[in-house]
């Protein structure tokens, strides 16, 4: 075994005469090769009768990049199990919202992955539980109930089962550890407070995710800090533009977020060898949800090693790779609001998306409680207030207010749903059948929100002059991006990239 942490995510090994599961970089020695079982999942090695390894922490992981490359059923079942659709809906509701009957997703999965979604479901709920027990003080019995478990007994039995120690030795170990590094910092005026660190593959290129996040953020929404956090152009709200300087110099990024069972804030700062996530969260029931929707935001599971082989072969894309290894293509952390934001980007630069954007969220975003002095407090608006005041708040073409209050209404009635689970295929055609949203908008949306990997925005006008900046006229660019897949999101990226000199007019909300 060569204890490649490129593959950790990926699969897991198990080893026979210790009946312990790993991930594949752990340091611990090297098993006999008959002794080796390799599973899909965690939850597949549960179910054999595997327990964690306290070494490596296999579960401590990013997640596989498969669920975005492959968008088939059991692709989109483990996006939404790890958005906690299980604990919420029940395997019900998550065969529901895939368009399948509970047996045969349940076939699907168990032949896929090793094991059916209440197994799949029971190992998130295992790593969401041992979070809030280590990285928490919240009692016990809170700690159960908030990571999905119906019962005390049914908590205690799979912590043992799965970490081979009880919850309160776990709480004892981490309550030391903590005591060991330094005093805790200030608690938060309201919610539950989180640091949590969220691990990713190498490279990543941090910069550039938080210069796009950066970019596009709305005042009160999302805030970006500086390194000095004093720069012109700042402000402890994010209230006013960010200029060059601030984007070059962003450390963090910060949002707040509507999540299923109440609201949340967090903040995002890259350092060495995985992110810091800090979370304030209303209801810690959304833990596992909000730690998902973050990693997809900064797309935390791509394999950049896998983007980088095949990009690097293209002799106009390879000085772009080889300058900045590891680029990532941002994500949502909610879907209507992604849609209503391309909308609101349409046929405009970034800076006046942005600019409408922000006053539509300043007139209907609901303010939050009192946080940190330096966290955003407003909610971007739900689909239901921008339908009922879309046309007295937005400026524009008549047609193009309709249009967007009219996609607001089929958000808020359940007409139009664009969620993780939702085939790429399917849900393009819904997009594509609203009025006002035309190829751009409706591929821009599977990009950010299914975490597509392998869409060429052709017709966007700063990826197009990104092109032609490295010798791709726009007749080649198509036929030429064949020898991109499945990565052709990624060269997007790279080439808006290379695009940036210029005046940003693109659609790129």
């Amino acid at each position: 075994m060569s204890r490649d942490s490129r593959f950790d995510g990926q699969f897991i090994t198990a080893v026979r005469t210790t009946g312990i599961y790993c991930r594949p970089s752990c340091p611990a020695l090297t098993p006999k090769a008959e002794n080796v079982r390799f599973f899909p999942t965690s939850a597949a090695a549960q179910a054999s009768g595997y327990r964690a390894c306290r070494r490596c922490l296999p579960d401590a992981v990013p997640g596989s990049p498969e669920w975005n490359v492959r968008a088939d059923l059991a692709a989109r079942a483990m996006r939404l199990i790890s958005d906690g659709v299980v604990e919420r809906e029940g395997v019900p509701g998550l065969a529901q919202r895939l368009g399948y009957s509970e047996r045969q997703l349940g076939r699907v999965l168990t032949a896929e992955l090793g094991a059916g979604p209440l197994a799949l479901a029971r190992a998130h709920r295992a790593h969401s539980a041992r979070l809030l027990i280590e990285m928490s003080e919240l009692p016990l019995t809170d700690v159960a109930f908030a990571a999905g478990f119906s019962s005390v007994r049914q908590f205690n039995d799979t912590i043992r089962e799965v970490f081979a120690t009880t919850p309160s030795r776990l709480r004892a170990a981490a309550t030391a550890a903590r005591r060991r590094a330094g005093p805790p910092a200030a608690a938060a005026s309201t919610g539950t407070r989180l640091t949590l660190r969220l691990p990713f593959r190498a490279p990543f290129d941090a910069a550039g995710a938080l210069r796009f996040l950066a970019e596009r953020a709305v005042p009160g929404v999302e805030h970006v800090s500086a390194q000095s956090d004093t720069a012109e152009g700042t402000t402890a709200h994010g209230t006013a533009p960010p200029d060059t300087a601030s984007l070059d110099t962003a450390v963090s990024y910060a949002r707040t977020l509507r999540l299923p069972h109440g609201t949340g804030v967090v903040r995002l700062t890259p350092a060495d060898g995985h992110v810091r996530c800090d979370l304030r969260l209303h209801d810690v029931r959304d833990l596992g949800s909000a730690v998902a929707r973050v990693r997809r935001l900064l797309d935390l599971d791509a394999d950049p090693v896998a983007i980088i082989a095949t990009l690097r072969t293209d002799p106009a894309l390879a000085p772009l790779v080889t300058t900045t290894p590891g680029i990532r293509v941002p994500g949502a952390v909610d879907g209507p609001e992604l849609v209503l934001r391309a909308m609101l980007g349409q046929q405009v630069s970034v800076a006046a998306a942005r600019t409408a954007i922000a006053r539509l969220a300043a007139e209907l975003g609901e303010r939050l409680p009192p946080g940190d002095e330096d966290d955003p407090d407003l909610l971007f608006p739900t689909p239901a207030a921008v339908a009922e005041h879309a046309g007295e708040l937005l400026r524009g073409p008549r047609r193009r207010v309709e249009a967007i209050r009219a996609v607001a209404g089929l958000l808020a009635g359940g007409e139009l749903d664009v969620h993780v689970g939702r085939d790429a295929d399917e849900l393009r055609a819904e997009l594509l059948a609203a009025p006002g949203i035309g190829p751009w908008t409706a591929d821009y949306v599977l990009m950010r929100v299914l975490g597509a990997p392998d869409v060429l925005l052709a017709g966007d006008l700063a990826l197009r002059r990104g092109a032609a900046a490295v010798g791709i006229t726009s007749d080649q660019l198509g036929p030429r991006a064949q020898a991109w897949r499945p990565w052709r999101s990624y060269a997007g990226r790279y080439l808006w990239c290379a695009s940036a000199g210029a005046d940003s007019t693109g659609r790129t909300a």
